[in-house]
């Protein structure tokens, strides 16, 4: 029996996918952390490719671990947040993956598995907003933490070269999307907050949770995890030249009257496109869609980062 000056050692669950290459053994690595950082010896779920972590998460949880690591790209880490969302259950990262996204806002080490590690295990704690996504009218909806996009993005996503990707990194999406700037813009309208539709001719439409995507661009100014606000992003590039005029209304930040570049805030929108689009959550490409509905759920996640980062993807103070 444990006695009243015996500390209780903490367990965590690591979510890991199989198939992300390494140069290091997840599990002996992770454990070793783990047994210097005074925790029990963790317990691992991997992923399959018709399952890629969403049961796996809720066996963690109903083995009453205090952590769960998501070990994997992306698309782990989304799988993964969508059954802690709304729960007690921290979560912590341990990025595997080409993008990495939601580790790079939190300036978790996309490169540093210890640090990474050490950051979930014992990390600051914050509260961060998550946006929910139902696609074509389905039942269920789907959950992002950085970014999903409707076109262009999409389908850049989805023509990535994996063998080019596995030498060059996020590099690879830079090859897709000038490989996909040609194509015809589509008749697409959007709503905010239930408010008087606007009707543009798009070439993509993206929600963004914060800033930061692929290769560090910041393309959805000043949004942060926890601010409980979505931003959407509109690009419509015109004639020849178009997409000069999206270059340069991203670099003014959607300031002036074009509208080649477009920025809107608030808890819910809604997007018609008049003909089927790619679609992508989280740099997933997930097929294609004309209808897409985002609502905010802020708050909902627990994430750890590392201590002392001053990070402007997070506004609040740390969770007690």
């Amino acid at each position: 029996m444990t006695s009243p000056e015996t500390p209780v050692r903490q367990r965590a669950a690591v979510i890991v996918n199989p198939i992300k290459k390494t140069d290091f053994d997840v599990r002996v690595r992770v454990a070793e952390i783990c047994a210097d950082e005074g925790w029990d010896e963790p317990l691992f779920f991997e992923t399959e490719e018709e399952d890629p972590g969403h049961s796996m998460t809720r066996k963690a949880m109903e083995a009453g671990v205090d952590l769960v690591i998501a070990a994997g790209g992306d698309g782990t880490v989304r799988c993964v947040a969508a059954e802690l969302a709304g729960t007690s259950f921290p979560m912590g990262l341990l990025p595997l993956g080409t993008g990495n996204l939601l580790a790079r806002n939190l300036d978790i080490g996309v490169d540093d598995p210890e640090q990474a590690v050490r950051a979930a295990l014992n990390g600051t704690e914050r509260r961060i907003d998550v946006v929910h996504v139902t696609v074509d009218e389905a039942v269920d909806s789907d959950t992002f933490l950085v970014m999903a996009g409707l076109g262009y993005d999409a389908g850049m996503m989805a023509d990535t070269r994996d063998a080019l990707k596995d030498k060059i990194g996020w590099l690879a999406y830079v090859d897709a999307g000038i490989r996909n700037l040609p194509g015809k813009p589509v008749k697409t309208t959007i709503s905010i907050d239930g408010g008087k539709p606007v009707h543009r001719r798009l070439r993509s439409v993206m929600g963004g949770n914060c800033g930061k995507i692929t290769g560090g661009l910041e393309i959805f100014p000043g949004a942060k995890l926890d601010d409980g606000l979505l931003d959407i992003l509109t690009l419509a590039p015109k004639g020849r030249l178009g997409w000069v005029g999206v270059v340069t209304g991203l670099l003014r930040r959607g300031r002036g009257s074009s509208t080649a570049v477009e920025y809107y805030q608030g808890k819910r929108a809604e997007v018609w496109a008049e003909s089927p689009l790619d679609f992508e959550m989280d740099g997933d490409h997930l097929g294609s869609a004309t209808h897409i509905l985002f609502e905010m759920e802020a708050g909902a996640l627990r994430i750890r980062m590392p201590h002392g980062k001053k990070d402007p993807a997070v506004l609040t103070n740390p969770v007690p």
